[in-house]
């Protein structure tokens, strides 16, 4: 079964701007019960990212998103496979993916996402390669 990230990813996402606050930021999180939240220009276009981590440093409540914000943003497109969102978060332990189509954020993609997908047995492993069977040679 092919399965894809679009049919992985919780649309519409919740958002911020850079402008925003961490106290703004904290009350999305605990509000709709997330632990990650794209920061996005006018565009829409991802500029950044803010996880629970973040907010655990003790940033006053008026501090402003930009300042604390990952701003080295990690997506996939919407009709790219599970396994490119989870490699990106493997090699960069992250838990979170941003969704990106025409340069807007359309979803998001948790590590919680990816299991789901293996406790449901929509995703079939490829078997491991095999050595090639070589036979000794005799001189």
């Amino acid at each position: 079964m092919n399965v894809t990230i679009d049919e992985l990813m919780v649309t519409s996402p919740m958002t911020t701007t850079p402008h925003q606050t961490a106290a703004h930021v904290r009350a999305i999180m605990r509000d709709h019960d997330v632990s990650a939240i794209p920061v996005v220009g006018p565009d829409g276009a991802p500029v950044g990212m803010v996880t629970a981590s973040d907010l655990l440093e003790g940033h006053a409540e008026g501090a402003p998103v930009s300042t604390f914000m990952s701003e080295h943003v990690f997506s996939v497109h919407p009709s790219d496979g599970p396994h490119v969102a989870a490699r990106i978060m493997r090699n960069h332990q992250l838990h979170h993916v941003v969704v990106v189509d025409h340069h807007a954020v359309v979803g998001i993609v948790s590590s919680f996402d990816l299991l789901r997908l293996v406790e449901e047995h929509r995703y079939v492993a490829k078997a491991a390669p095999t050595p090639p069977n070589r036979t000794p040679s005799r001189t």
